[in-house]
């Protein structure tokens, strides 16, 4: 009787060949699907039915995270309630006194017979994306030439002075950020009343307030707004605050470190301002005295040299007028016709005799030279 094992236990390949087979057949399958993508359809469909377990799987998840989330967005939505109350009540109060002061500017200047020299007009857009080289200060807006953007203008949002428009598109539009070391912004201390310009820095974490003398009241904690003498900003919009102030005995200015009130790298919407100074053109530059004068003096010198030619002939003239009559005294006798020619011959007279004297000393040199001989 033969004896075999019952087919529970029949032993089929070695273990060691099972697994060179299933580690070539993972092996194919690796290589073909990411060369041909032939698994593509294939793990769809595993990913389309095994997603209904996943989420049933991530239900407990899902709950403890959204509970969580809800408390905090509880709380933090109440603190954020609570700032916007406060900044409301703020900037109500802010805005009755921009109506009281507006009503009194018009009273003063209606008295005055002032004309309103300022108009502005926004436009609101949305910061899209920076642009690409890392050491400029700049971002790219989604409005451009077709909806009224015009180079040059300013760019603000609801703390401050943002940037400028330096490139217009039909659609986009390129802005130079406050922040940028090429940017420059006139601006005026609002305690004192001083003037200068705010520059951007290198490394575009601060601003520098250049040109302020030593012996200025610069304080930490002064705010500097739009002077407006420009031309292209408007006067009162808030630029930055004063953080630091060195003073150096072997330097004539100071040193003012500044702070950007607005959020030049956290905001995303923005207006862009049309401002219009209506000031009358500035008047034509007068010419400079000591131009003028050595512009003077050469066209004096140019006239004086086309002059002299005619004063020679006219000295000349007198010469000759003087020599006829002295020519006529000397030979009344003589006809008119050899008087009118008196002065050529008196001129060849003259220069006879010297022909004489330098002729016979020559002539007695060559007379002792032969009687030596």
């Amino acid at each position: 009787m033969e004896y075999s094992p019952p087919p529970l236990f029949k032993q089929g390949p070695s273990a060691l060949a099972r697994l060179i087979f299933f580690v070539l057949v993972a092996l194919a399958l690796l290589i073909s699907d990411a060369r041909f993508r032939t698994l593509e359809i294939v793990r769809g469909v595993l990913g389309a039915g095994l997603y209904p377990l996943q989420r049933a799987a991530l239900v407990p998840r899902d709950f403890f995270m959204g509970a969580a989330d809800l408390a905090v967005t509880s709380a933090t939505l109440r603190g954020e309630n609570e700032k916007l109350r406060t900044r409301n009540l703020q900037l109500s109060q802010q805005a009755n006194q921009a109506a009281q002061l507006d009503a009194e500017n018009a009273h003063l200047r209606n008295l005055l017979q002032l004309s309103q020299r300022m108009t502005t007009q926004s436009i609101p857009a949305e910061i899209q994306y920076d642009t690409r080289d890392p050491f400029t200060q700049k971002v790219v807006i989604g409005r451009g030439s077709q909806q009224g953007i015009r180079d040059g203008s300013p760019v603000v949002n609801e703390d401050g002075v943002i940037g400028q428009v330096t490139r217009v598109f039909p659609m986009q539009s390129e802005v130079t950020l406050l922040t940028d070391k090429d940017q420059a912004v006139p601006v005026q201390i609002v305690r004192t009343g001083l003037r200068s310009v705010i520059y951007g820095t290198p490394k575009g974490d601060a601003l520098d307030l250049r040109f302020v003398p030593i012996s200025a009241d610069v304080l930490a904690g002064d705010e500097l707004v739009t002077s407006g003498l420009d031309g292209i900003y408007p006067p009162g919009l808030p630029v930055a605050k004063v953080v630091r102030v060195d003073k150096q005995a072997d330097t004539a200015f100071a040193r003012v470190i500044c702070q950007p009130v607005a959020p030049v790298r956290g905001a995303r919407d923005l207006l862009v301002l049309h401002y219009e100074n209506n000031v009358p053109p500035r008047p034509a530059d007068e010419p400079d005295p000591a131009a003028a004068a050595k512009e003077a003096k050469k066209k004096n010198a140019k006239t004086q040299d086309k002059g002299k030619p005619g004063e020679k002939d006219a000295k000349s003239a007198p010469t000759a007028a003087a020599s006829a009559p002295a020519a006529a005294a000397a030979k009344p006798a003589a006809p008119a016709a050899a008087s009118s020619a008196r002065p050529a011959g008196k001129v060849s007279t003259e220069k006879k005799p010297a022909a004489e004297k330098s002729a016979k000393p020559q002539a007695a040199q060559g007379a002792n030279q032969g009687a030596k001989q």
